[in-house]
C-alpha cells in the first residue's frame, strides 16, 4: 500500500469537455487553497489538456465495451488492464491524499488503482443519471457528489450523496457577472440565437438551424445575429447557407469564450449535458435543448427535464425536431420577450454558483488525514 496524506490530489475525468469542465473548475480552486493537482484523462483531452491547470496530466488507457464479442472484449480487458498499470504506477509515485473522479470510461483504471493503494476516492457526477463508470466505483467511494438534488439510478451509492451542484469554470463565472441582468430582445432590435451541440459539435443543428431560419418571417431573420458551432466539415456549408439568407453569422467548430456568447445570446438551442445546463443556469439564459437521443442512460433527457419544470427551457426530442418546428419556436419565442425573461430568471434561480467551494469542502474533508493513516 502507498502511504498518504500529502498535499497533491489525482482528479480523474473522461477526455470530453462535459468531464473536464468540471474537473477544471474544481482545479483551480484546490490549487487556490494549497493544492498540487494532477489530472488522469485520455488522448481526447489533448484540446483541453493545455490549459487545464494541472501540474502535470497523465494520459492513461482505456476503453470501454463497444461489441460482446470474444475479441472486442479483450481488447477492451487488455487496455484497461494497461492503464490499471499505468495508474498505479503514476500513483505510487504521487501519494496523492485522494482521487476525485468525474465519470468516463478513463477515470475507472485511475480510481479503481487509487483504492487498490489505499487511496480514498470522491466521484462526481454531473448528470441527473448516475453515469455507468461512477456505478460501477460507487461501491468503492467514500462520497459521491451530485450535480442535480436528485439523481437517478444512485441506489448502491446509499449514505454517500452529496448535493454540491455542478462546478463551472472561472469564465462561466465572469460571463454569469458581466451579464448578470437578461435583456430581452426588443421589437426592432437585434435577435442574437446561439446555436451549438456539446464539445464536439452536433451535425443535426448544422441541418436543422440554417433550414429553420430560412423559413422565418423576413422580418425577424433581417434581426438575426447567429452564432453557432459546426464541425469542421460542416462549418463552409454552415456558414454559405447562413450567406445567401443575408444573415450574419459567425460559425466555428469552437469557441474559446463559449461563456461569453452564452451570456450575449438571447436565446441557446443546444444539447442537455451535464456541463451545458449547469452554465445556462449559473448564467441565466433560456434555451431550447435537444437532448442526446441515444444516450446509454438517456442522461441529457433526464437534465433538460429538470431546467423544464423550474420553466427555465423548452426540450424537444430530436426526433420531433424539424426545420418547421423549429422555425416556428424561435418566431414564438422572439415575439414573447416576457417569456424569454422568466425563463432566464428561472434558469439563473437553479444556478448553483458555489458548487466548486461545496465540491472543495468535501474533498478536503475527506483528504484530512484520519487518526492512524500513514505519513
Amino acid at each position: 500500500m502507498t502511504a498518504r496524506g500529502g498535499r497533491s490530489i489525482l482528479l480523474a475525468a473522461g477526455g470530453t469537455g462535459g468531464h473536464l469542465f468540471p474537473a477544471e473548475s474544481l482545479a483551480h480552486t484546490l490549487a487556490a487553497r494549497g493544492w498540487a493537482v494532477e489530472l488522469a484523462t485520455d488522448e481526447r483531452a489533448d484540446r483541453y489538456g493545455a490549459a487545464f491547470p494541472a501540474r502535470k496530466v497523465h494520459l492513461i488507457s482505456a476503453a470501454t465495451v463497444t461489441g460482446r464479442s470474444p475479441i472486442a472484449l479483450a481488447r477492451t480487458g487488455a487496455r484497461l488492464g494497461r492503464g490499471f498499470l499505468q495508474s498505479l504506477s503514476v500513483i505510487q509515485r504521487l501519494k496523492p491524499a485522494i482521487a476525485v473522479g468525474f465519470g468516463g470510461y478513463p477515470t475507472v483504471p485511475p480510481l479503481m488503482a487509487a483504492r487498490f493503494l489505499g487511496v480514498p476516492i470522491v466521484l462526481h457526477e454531473q448528470n441527473a443519471v448516475l453515469g455507468w463508470a461512477n456505478r460501477l466505483l460507487a461501491p468503492r467511494a467514500a462520497a459521491i457528489a451530485t450535480g442535480f438534488p436528485t439523481t437517478g439510478r444512485i441506489e448502491r451509492a446509499r449514505g454517500k450523496p452529496h448535493f454540491t451542484g455542478n462546478p463551472v469554470r472561472p469564465a462561466v463565472l465572469a460571463a454569469a457577472a458581466a451579464g448578470a441582468r437578461y435583456v430581452p430582445p426588443s421589437a426592432v432590435g437585434p435577435f442574437d440565437l446561439l446555436v451549438f451541440g456539446g464539445s464536439q459539435g452536433a451535425r443535426v443543428f448544422a441541418d436543422l438551424a440554417p433550414a429553420a431560419v430560412e423559413r422565418l418571417d423576413p422580418a425577424l431573420r433581417s434581426r438575426l445575429r447567429v452564432v453557432q458551432q459546426a464541425r469542421p466539415e460542416d462549418a463552409e456549408r454552415t456558414r454559405a447557407a447562413y450567406a445567401a439568407l443575408g444573415v450574419a453569422a459567425e460559425i466555428a467548430p469552437f469557441f474559446t469564450d463559449m461563456p461569453m456568447r452564452m451570456a450575449n445570446a438571447h436565446l441557446v438551442v443546444c444539447r442537455s449535458g451535464a456541463s451545458t445546463v449547469a452554465e445556462l443556469s449559473v448564467i441565466g439564459r433560456p434555451a431550447i435543448l435537444v437532448p442526446l437521443p441515444h444516450a446509454r442512460d438517456q442522461d441529457q433527457a433526464a437534465n433538460a427535464r429538470v431546467l423544464a419544470e423550474a420553466g427555465a427551457a423548452w426540450p424537444i426530442a430530436q426526433s420531433a425536431l424539424d426545420p418547421d418546428r423549429l422555425a416556428r419556436e424561435i418566431t414564438d419565442l422572439s415575439g414573447a420577450p416576457e417569456r424569454l425573461a422568466a425563463a432566464a430568471e428561472a434558469a439563473r434561480g437553479t444556478g448553483r454558483p458555489d458548487a466548486v467551494e461545496r465540491l472543495a469542502d468535501l474533498v478536503e474533508e475527506i483528504a484530512a488525514p484520519k487518526p492512524g493513516d500513514a505519513s
